[in-house]
């Protein structure tokens, strides 16, 4: 299974690093992605990286932030450059078409 942490509260322009941490080495294996949920709206992908390293970005997160993995640790991180309040969600970690973390709470205060 995939355990997200790092969320919390920061403040605008402030930064925070995700990691998801899963069971198994199936990150290397099928790559993943983060995906988040703004409060009352639907979930939305912002990045993923797959087993070959490739990396895509939703527009909003080209720039700022940065998806990467460590296989070694079987972790995948997030970190997440000069916040907006409008990145306010739930950030969720995914493997194509297998797992979903329980998400971890990221609020940036304006």
């Amino acid at each position: 299974h995939l355990v997200e942490s790092g969320g919390g509260l920061v403040q605008t322009g402030g930064s925070l690093k995700l990691a998801c941490a899963a069971s198994s080495n199936i990150f290397s294996l099928l790559g993943m992605g983060w995906y988040r949920a703004p409060p009352g709206k639907q979930r939305l992908l912002v990045a993923t990286i797959g087993s070959n390293g490739r990396r895509n970005y939703a527009d909003f997160a080209k720039g700022r932030f940065i998806i990467s993995m460590d296989s070694s640790k079987n972790t995948a991180y997030l970190q997440m450059n000069n916040l907006k309040p409008e990145d306010t969600a739930v950030y969720y970690c995914n493997v194509p078409n297998r797992y979903w973390g329980e998400g971890t709470q990221v609020t940036v205060s304006s």
